[in-house]
């Protein structure tokens, strides 16, 4: 398996995984499937801006993805991203999370970052656990914040400060 930047063959993969998470899971606050045009404009958006869009691919082709972006637009927050990573279903528990993330913080901390954010679902304990053995603290949770699949939804934040260079 390698860990290397998305390119733009990448993205149907990408389009795939993501929508198998609005469809199937609640780690998207989204109910309608993405399209390639959707991805194309995303990762356009990310990589003119400097943000990464990391893949983990084997011969099989893409197992996952990882990405970050700005956390808010104010000034205030231009240190701070948030980041997000989904594997396929059949990837999952085999440590590509942990060769994804480990990257991708370090490529926010090249960048002058000192905080990444992550968005957790609560019910998603798998995440939170990995977040919390990445490093990630617990920053509080928006009790029924989202609605999905008919049902209200609490939101985790958990943050990681990074060892930016400066």
């Amino acid at each position: 398996m390698q860990i290397r930047d998305a390119t733009a063959d990448d993205l149907p993969a990408i389009v795939e995984i993501y929508n198998a998470a609005i469809r199937e899971t609640t780690a998207v606050y989204a109910d309608d499937p993405e399209t390639l045009a959707d991805r194309r404009t995303w990762w356009h958006d990310r990589t003119v801006r400097g943000f990464p869009i990391l893949v983990a691919a084997d011969e099989t082709g893409v197992l996952g993805f990882a990405s970050f972006g700005e956390f808010r637009d104010r000034p205030g927050y231009r240190f701070t991203v948030e980041h997000s990573i989904f594997l396929a279903a059949n990837a999952r528990g085999r440590g590509i999370g942990e060769a994804l993330m480990t990257p991708l913080c370090e490529r926010a901390a090249a960048l002058g970052m000192h905080a990444m954010v992550g968005g957790i679902d609560s019910e998603n304990t798998p995440a939170i656990k990995f977040h919390d053995k990445m490093g990630f603290d617990h920053a509080g949770t928006l009790k029924e914040v989202a609605c999905k699949f008919d049902r209200w939804l609490n939101l985790v934040f958990m943050v990681k400060r990074l060892d930016s260079p400066e």
